[in-house]
């Protein structure tokens, strides 16, 4: 299986950015990782909530493959422990998934066509952080499920 991270503008913080690509080194051990970074939209003052949703939207939908299987990181979506969310990986892996996708939204969330296409949604926190801030959290957690699954001393219980 591969995994891929879907993000919406780029992370000009050159520190996460360096910890982000820590972790996505770290990763390339267990599974094929990939993050595909989305542009920012242009011109967004011309545009309401819904228009940036909407574009945003076909942006990521263009973005997939019809065999992939998408994931939303949304706060309404479902909290998991590290060792849950590490079983969760590990059934998406046995049930044959080619490439499971992540997605991270833009500001305002992810658009009614992108919520439809979705086979599910996964909540981080019930805290609100930076999108960039959510890249690096997110792949963090992806590597940390990947050692809780081969026993490695990364994660204490």
């Amino acid at each position: 299986m591969n995994i891929k991270l879907i993000a919406i503008g780029k992370t000009d913080n050159k520190a996460l950015q360096t910890l982000i690509d820590d972790y996505q080194k770290r990763l390339s051990f267990y599974i094929k990782f990939e993050m595909e970074i989305i542009p920012d939209i242009k011109n967004v003052k011309n545009l309401s909530e819904a228009q940036q949703k909407d574009k945003e939207g076909e942006l990521i939908l263009s973005k997939l493959s019809p065999t992939d299987q998408l994931i939303l990181l949304d706060e309404n979506g479902k909290n998991f422990s590290s060792v849950s969310f590490s079983e969760e990986l590990q059934k998406k892996m046995n049930s044959g998934i080619k490439t499971l996708v992540f997605v991270i939204g833009g500001p305002y969330g992810f658009s009614k066509e992108v919520y439809a296409k979705a086979q599910g949604k996964v909540s981080l926190s019930a805290m609100t952080f930076s999108h960039q801030m959510v890249r690096l959290f997110f792949t963090e957690q992806v590597y940390r499920a990947f050692t809780i699954l081969r026993n490695e001393p990364y994660h204490h219980q």
